[in-house]
């Protein structure tokens, strides 16, 4: 959904990775370091935007540079040979939190000042925590899909932009109608991905064997 944006995203994390890989740290310090950062930038500022909107500017720019930070372990790890079974399950757990804490922190700071925007991001929040449920099983089976018109990076993107836009002064609006289309594009998600397994399964329905 946003390829567009790719270009200057991958440049700019890889350059912190080129830095960090010279400072020997370790990726899931990077992993710990870049959630912890996303966690402090969605549950300090964005419960406080109810009071002080341009809340959510900061919490994006907090959430939105820990968020590049985090995107780097991977890279490291390849880099440095330091790839691990641990490291990606504590990349993909860590991810878990970190969502949460962005739309249920939006939610939060949207309760008492525009309580249609709160649902929404309850409701983004909710569907999207589906679309890595729907790959991790799809895997179990023995079927590899990424496909769908919105992964984890489109919505934690497209939402971290429209909020820090709210905070800017746009109208609160923006952001609602941006994660009620998340949700429906997260449900979109998993239905393809649930096509993908389908498919798989016309070919061969046999269940993998258990190692």
């Amino acid at each position: 959904m946003i390829k567009w944006l790719a270009p200057p995203f991958v440049a700019t994390y890889k350059g912190i990775g080129k830095v960090l890989i010279r400072l020997h740290v370790h990726p899931n310090v990077v992993t710990l370091a870049g959630t912890a950062g996303v966690l402090f930038g969605a549950l300090w500022f964005f419960p406080r935007a109810g009071d002080h909107i341009y809340a959510l500017f900061i919490g994006t720019m907090v959430c939105w540079w820990c968020a590049l930070l985090d995107m780097t372990d991977g890279m490291i790890a390849r880099a440095t040979g330091k790839s691990s079974r641990f490291g990606a399950f504590l990349d993909s757990t860590l991810d878990r939190f970190a969502d949460a804490a962005v739309f249920g922190g939006i939610a939060w700071g949207m309760i008492d000042y525009h309580r249609i925007t709160a649902l929404a991001a309850l409701l983004c929040l909710t569907l999207g925590s589906f679309v890595p449920y729907a790959r991790a099983r799809a895997e179990g089976l023995g079927v590899d899909t990424k496909s769908g018109i919105a992964t984890r990076a489109d919505r934690l993107t497209i939402g971290l932009i429209a909020a820090g836009l709210v905070g800017l002064g746009v109208h609160v609006l923006v952001l609602t109608y941006t994660l009620f289309f998340l949700s429906a594009a997260a449900f979109i998600t998993v239905i393809q991905r649930g096509w993908d397994v389908w498919k798989a399964n016309k070919l061969s329905p046999a269940l993998p064997q258990a190692r």
